[in-house]
């Protein structure tokens, strides 16, 4: 009987050494997704912060006043009759976030982002990031004008 009961406790601590092996080369993996060694953004949480900032139809008060650089809320104040950060004069109906480009040596990521109005007309603007601004923010914008 003895033999036979030796059988399940090898087979689970050969599983649980499997999993713990696994577990152990896993973890820091993981780890090295969120940022670059010396602690800049990447291009994937940029997309990120993006995408959540802009939603669907523009960023929210909440989001205008703690994820906007001190430079660009200034910008937007003194435009008037238009949303700086939508380059736009109304809300879009829906819109989204292109790949993302960074430059490590500008310390700068900027991708497109797209607005879709009535009608199926759209429109197009740069959005900026710096790649060490902790929290991430928006830092400019570029409507092409």
């Amino acid at each position: 009987m003895s033999h036979t009961a030796s059988r399940p406790v090898t087979a689970v601590a050969a599983c649980a050494a499997a999993l713990g092996l696994t577990l152990a080369a896993t973890a820091p993996a993981a780890a090295t997704v969120r940022t670059d060694p010396a602690g800049r953004h990447t291009a994937a949480e940029i997309h990120r912060f993006l995408t959540g900032f802009y939603g669907q139809h523009g960023p929210t008060p909440h989001q205008r006043a703690h994820q906007v650089s001190d430079y660009l809320k200034d910008r937007a104040a003194h435009t008037d009759g238009y949303d700086l950060l939508l380059c736009a004069q109304n809300t879009p109906r829906a819109i989204t976030v292109g790949t993302v480009t960074t430059a490590q040596s500008a310390g700068v990521g900027w991708a497109t982002v797209t607005t879709g109005w009535d009608g199926g007309a759209t429109r197009s603007f740069t959005a900026y990031v710096r790649l060490e601004s902790h929290p991430i923010t928006l830092q400019d914008v570029d409507c092409g004008q």
